[in-house]
């Protein structure tokens, strides 16, 4: 993995740039998005030749009126009742697409875990640390970053749970 260097920075994504300014070793990942595709995180395991169980795809739940972020392999799908429990809520939701973009600062297909406008309480699956490396979005769409599951959780304040439906 290619640790970035401040050259590399500057025209990166808030979540590259947040990579780059933490100091962890990170790989950036870049592909041609086709907005064909039915699936954005398929897409991105395809495009890169990885397994759709280490790719991780950022979902915005609305938890008991709180923006939740989970980030849950995307080789399936959200338990939205594990995701209330494991953040001590009793019901979620997916947040509207709308106010999931402004908070976050991206666009739905693009929206990492990682530089967020308005940092989010985050839940990482607990599959992603049965991976040296996970990769998520790097802020938009055609453009992952592939780092280790711990680099993730310390740099989001995650808490681990078993989130994800296969």
């Amino acid at each position: 993995m290619a640790k970035k260097s401040k050259k590399q920075q500057s025209g990166g994504t808030p979540a590259t740039v947040a990579l780059a300014a933490a100091g962890v070793e990170f790989t950036v990942h870049a592909y041609e998005h086709d907005p064909a595709h039915p699936s954005y995180g398929e897409e991105a395991a395809e495009a890169m030749g990885v397994s759709p169980d280490r790719v991780f795809k950022t979902l915005v739940a609305d938890v008991d009126g709180e923006l939740v972020v989970a980030v849950v392999p995307v080789a399936g799908s959200l338990d939205l009742k594990a995701l209330a429990a494991a953040v001590g809520g009793k019901r979620a939701a997916m947040a509207d697409p709308a106010a999931a973009e402004r908070t976050t600062g991206y666009v739905r297909g693009g929206i990492s875990p990682l530089g967020q406008r308005r940092r989010l309480r985050t839940v990482l699956d607990a599959s992603a640390a049965s991976h040296a490396t996970v990769c998520v979005s790097a802020g938009r769409r055609g453009l992952e970053v592939e780092l280790a599951p711990d680099d993730l959780s310390a740099l989001t304040d995650a808490v681990s749970a078993p989130v994800g439906r296969a």
